[in-house]
């Protein structure tokens, strides 16, 4: 799968905010401390958010679940 850019100031792409998701960036706030993103002009703020989002609900969804008795 090619990687899109959502930051092209940074270049930052929706591969490394799913890789940031996966090493356990939660918050926008973090994404920016980690990968700059958005953090210059902010054109690709909302689309950042939208990619953290899903690789956040992504990277809860693929956790084992257990099960205690």
């Amino acid at each position: 799968m090619r990687a899109m850019y959502i930051c092209l100031c940074n270049a930052v792409t929706d591969h490394d905010i799913r890789r940031a998701a996966t090493d356990g960036v939660r918050s926008f706030a973090e994404l920016q401390a980690r990968t700059g993103c958005s953090d210059c002009c902010g054109c690709c703020e909302t689309e950042a958010r939208a990619t953290l989002t899903k690789a956040i609900e992504q990277v809860t969804l693929d956790l084992p679940v257990f099960v205690t008795a």
